[in-house]
């Protein structure tokens, strides 16, 4: 599996530009799927059948990036960010465009390191001139960052682990699951970093019996890191709310009965700030049934976090077990 995990953290596909991290996906899961296809905001969803109800598994394509906003006379990029991106992480980076232009991320001459801000940074793509930069890159133009898979043995470090991991979970899960108990809906979803876009529209098209969102969450495991109980390495996280969504209790419930019955370690996440797919499908039409299963997530939101294997492992058990246990709410 860590060859997939691979494969789909270093394909590129910042929010708004997912075509070729779907591509991707797509050819992957298409022998395990009986229907697939694309809407109009680019999600990909695709039907496992099963019968009775109808389950829906919400697993986020995109990634932070940037996007052109201006060129200058002497060739450089100033930006916009596109979803969470920090400065004190991007400074140094490089980032890919689509047409495979790459750069790196520098700022002005700063009187002090709490002065940087995106707005005093820029993109370095080699240009000497305006007209040189233009050939390249025109406004507009999505950027993501650029880095590689890194494999330490029990921990995995990359970009786009948010939540292209989560992806690979649903990925496996589609491959290995024999018996669904329901119609199993997974739908690898658009712009969830620009505020759950490509799920509200998925989850109005699909109309779910219930919708369950896999991502990636923070964690409490760190120096002096921010208090959450959540580590690397003691199971995925079933969420109790974060700042989109205050999951249904009876989802909950389900989801940790499911890891008991199959004895899958997991956690009970509370996340303070930050938000999932299930937030958007909880409040589809008259309202949707909604649960999380995190997958816990150092440095969420930088060009390097990590992941423990044995979460994902454990996270693609969970994901089956619940794809083939009847949920009766």
């Amino acid at each position: 599996m860590k060859e997939l995990i691979k494969q789909v953290v270093e394909c590129y596909g910042p929010a708004g530009n997912e075509k070729a991290i779907r591509e991707l996906i797509a050819g992957i899961i298409a022998p395990f799927v009986d229907e697939m296809r694309v809407d109009n905001l680019g999600n990909l969803i695709a039907l496992k059948r099963g019968g009775d109800k109808k389950l829906m598994f919400a697993a986020h394509m995109d990634e932070i990036g940037v996007m052109v906003t201006h060129v200058d006379k002497h060739g450089f990029l100033r930006f916009y960010p596109v979803g969470g991106v920090s400065p004190l992480t991007m400074l140094g980076n490089r980032v890919v465009f689509e047409n495979g232009t790459t750069g790196v991320i520098g700022s002005e001459k700063l009187e002090a390191q709490k002065d940087l801000t995106l707005n005093k940074m820029f993109i370095d793509i080699g240009a000497s001139t305006k007209e040189e930069a233009e050939a390249k890159v025109r406004i507009g133009d999505l950027g993501a960052v650029s880095r590689e898979f890194v494999d330490l043995g029990p921990r995995l470090v990359a970009k786009a682990m948010d939540a292209r991991v989560a992806c690979a979970v649903l990925i496996e899960a589609l491959k290995t699951v024999a018996n669904p108990a329901h119609d199993i809906y997974a739908v690898f979803t658009t712009q969830e970093e620009l505020g759950l876009r490509g799920a509200r529209v998925a989850a109005y098209s699909v109309s779910p019996d219930l919708g369950i969102a896999l991502d990636v969450t923070r964690t409490g495991d760190t120096p002096s890191s921010m208090i959450m109980d959540v580590s690397l390495g003691k199971g995925p996280a079933v969420k109790i709310r974060d700042s989109s969504v205050l999951c249904t209790p009876a989802v909950r419930r389900y989801m940790e009965q499911v890891a008991k019955d199959n004895s899958i370690p997991y956690q009970l996440e509370v996340l303070e700030a930050g938000g999932t797919d299930a937030g958007a499908i909880q409040l589809t039409q008259g309202g949707i049934p909604a649960g999380v299963m995190s997958i816990p997530c150092r440095y969420v939101h930088t060009a390097s976090e990590m992941v423990d294997y044995a979460d994902v492992e454990n996270g693609v058990k969970l994901v089956r077990a619940i794809m083939e246990t009847k949920y009766t709410g």
